[in-house]
């Protein structure tokens, strides 16, 4: 059997007058969709953090492709391939497609950004992950679902080789839903890892090859 290329051991997490987390284990591996069960305050969210560096564990152990890591901030997890989208989405209504997904990251010509080389690398990444948006167009313009695609490419824009989606399909309708299905489906073909946070149990039987209860 193949390695995970996620593995946590024995995590806690505890705030003042509250047991997060305690004893936790889970795997995911490369092309795999994990779905995660429970009940609210089962610690979830506070698990996904940790993995995605919001929060710091207090016990237990992280392994990356069967390396133990030690995740202390988002970008560290993201430098590593671990990228979350959260429930509320983190978009700039007043820009582009191109502009959120390379923020902080454009490319420049000279001492000026090149809206030519961002809408082309733009363009190719949403060409590849098979997502069909404009890249000039108006993030304010989109559907929430399309919204949600835009997060999707800027997640893997970074090399996400695992993809943490919490609750995705709060704010979708049937149709939108199915579209996300069929993305998440070309991601696992690549070999994207998806950690899936659910309470519907419908989404669990589509999607899920493995699950996870807190």
């Amino acid at each position: 059997m193949t390695e995970p290329i996620l593995k946590v051991e024995g995590i806690s997490k505890g705030f003042p007058g509250v047991q997060a987390l305690k004893d936790v284990h889970l795997s995911v591996f490369a092309g795999e969709v994990l779905v995660l069960v429970g009940e609210n305050g089962a610690g979830k969210s506070s698990l996904m953090k940790i993995l995605s560096g919001i929060y710091t564990k207090d016990e237990g152990q992280i392994f990356f492709n069967g390396q133990e890591v030690d995740i202390t901030s988002p970008l560290q997890a993201q430098q590593l391939g671990v990228t979350i989208i959260h429930q509320e989405m983190n978009l700039m209504s007043d820009l582009t497609v191109a502009q959120n997904i390379y923020i902080g990251r454009e490319p420049m010509s000279g001492p000026f950004l090149s809206e030519t080389k961002l809408n082309k690398q733009a363009t190719e990444l949403l060409e590849r992950l098979e997502i069909n948006l404009n890249p000039k167009q108006l993030v304010s313009e989109l559907t929430v679902a399309k919204q949600q695609m835009v997060e999707i490419a800027k997640a893997l824009s970074f090399n996400a080789k695992v993809l943490i989606m919490d609750e995705p399909t709060s704010a979708l309708t049937d149709t939108e839903v199915e579209v996300l299905f069929t993305l998440i489906e070309q991601l696992k073909a690549r070999g994207t890892a998806i950690i899936y946070i659910s309470h519907r149990l419908d989404e669990i039987f589509q999607i899920a090859d493995e699950v996870t209860v807190l």
